[in-house]
């Protein structure tokens, strides 16, 4: 059990990654709060050890401070929440553009701001800080991927600002890493492939867009976070971990 006696917070923990990753640090001993702005997708956790629910809107920053206020201390906070707008810098708008980096990084900037004081008194108290898993993607500064120009820049946001976190928290028992998927099989993508006129075709190039020749499963990139959250990374911080299937060779 190597986060037994932690305690994890998880956004957009729904479905997909989110809920791959509370499951597997549950299973490993965490207590998580598993949260999501959908309350129905919450109900899959019902009769699960180790795991409470909450409702949360990470795009409201005094839910995000209520949230982390209300648990007794966190160790480790994992924020998946994320959107993935279509299209080229021709097709986007200013109201796309405000929207993606609210979700995808202002959200992680508010959760991370509202836990560190406690993470830091951990560490004085005792000298357990805590881990901050950030979701980012192999689409980001890592790689330039057609018509997504908004993600994009939004994820090479989140590259930096875990960057930024880690530099200034080395020296204080924080850690801050994040994660950059190559193409995922969950709901969301499902989502994107049903908007397109062919979805057969469409779920077929993000196929081949993939070295290995299929796309990841959630419960595939769920151990690079529970890697992450536990002491056997103790000495990692400040790194952006592909989990690409070779996009990136």
């Amino acid at each position: 059990m190597r986060l037994k006696g932690k305690i994890a917070l998880v956004t957009a923990a729904g479905q997909g990654i989110g809920q791959a990753a509370a499951l597997a640090m549950a299973a490993e001993g965490a207590t998580v709060y598993a949260t999501d702005v959908n309350a129905e997708l919450l109900k899959s956790y019902q009769g699960v050890a180790n795991v409470h629910t909450a409702v949360l809107n990470v795009l409201d920053k005094k839910a995000i401070a209520a949230q982390v206020a209300s648990l007794p201390h966190i160790d480790i906070i994992f924020n998946c929440a994320g959107f993935v707008h279509n299209g080229n810098i021709e097709l986007a708008t200013d109201e796309d553009w405000d929207f993606a980096f609210n979700l995808n990084v202002r959200s992680q900037f508010w959760m991370i701001q509202a836990a560190i004081p406690k993470m830091l008194a951990q560490f004085e108290k005792d000298g357990q800080g805590g881990s901050i898993i950030n979701m980012a993607s192999v689409c980001s500064s890592v790689r330039g991927l057609p018509n997504r120009f908004i993600y994009g820049a939004s994820k090479a946001a989140v590259i930096g600002l875990t960057k930024s976190v880690a530099a200034d928290y080395v020296r204080k028992g924080i850690r801050c890493n994040c994660i950059c998927p190559g193409t995922v099989d969950t709901p969301s993508l499902q989502d994107r492939i049903n908007s397109y006129a062919d979805p057969v075709q469409a779920r077929q190039d993000f196929i081949n867009r993939q070295p290995m020749g299929r796309l990841a499963q959630a419960h595939e990139i769920a151990p690079i976070v529970t890697f992450l959250a536990s002491d056997e990374s103790i000495f990692a911080t400040g790194n952006a971990y592909m989990v690409d299937g070779g996009m990136t060779i």
